[in-house]
């Protein structure tokens, strides 16, 4: 072999594809240094940011609805307690009604009472009036009837007034008198 070969042949062997060469080396590692300044101050304050403001969003969110949560756990109390309270006023307002109805039915049997008793005594004048009226034509009709009918067994008229009054009214006494000592009697036999 000759030393061309060899140095070919050493060449080769020095030449590992796994390995790139000294000059590759220290540009990737410059390109890899800018790249890594560039993401460190440019890229990763603005990742940085985006996600604190993110993560300040969630909390916010979780704070709005832990708010919002006991917001709504208030407003569910407080219907509560309305909704309670309106019962207990509803409950009051039918007992209060039965009670005026009562009342009122207790008032309108009340008057009834009263308009009872005044028709009732309305009725019993007017009766006693009719009665008296009765009483007054009948002592006129029976007197002139008595007085016609003692003229007739006397034989002479009877037509002074004063007299035959006199005479009528007398009989009419005997008879009431008469009425009065039988309802009497008729009272002691029955006890």
């Amino acid at each position: 072999m000759s030393s061309a070969t060899f140095s070919v042949v050493v060449a080769e062997e020095a030449f590992n594809p796994l390995l790139p060469a000294l000059p590759d080396l220290v540009w990737a590692a410059v390109c890899f240094v800018v790249l890594l300044a560039f993401f460190w101050w440019k890229v990763l304050p603005t990742v940085t940011k985006g996600l604190d403001a993110r993560a300040e969003a969630i909390e916010g969110g979780i704070k709005k609805a832990e708010n919002a949560q006991a917001e709504a756990a208030a407003a569910l109390q407080q219907y509560n307690e309305q909704l309670a309270e309106a019962r207990a006023e509803a409950g009051r307002i039918r007992e209060a009604a039965r009670a005026d109805g009562v009342k009122i039915l207790n008032d309108l049997k009340t008057q009834a009472s009263i308009e009872a008793a005044r028709i009732t005594a309305n009725a019993s004048a007017q009766i006693e009036a009719e009665r008296q009226s009765a009483l007054v034509s009948l002592r006129a009709e029976v007197g002139s009837l008595a007085i016609d009918l003692a003229s007739g067994v006397i034989g002479e008229s009877l037509t002074d007034d004063k007299r035959s009054a006199a005479l009528v009214d007398r009989f009419l006494a005997e008879l009431e008198a008469a009425d009065v000592k039988s309802a009497g009697a008729t009272e002691k036999v029955s006890r």
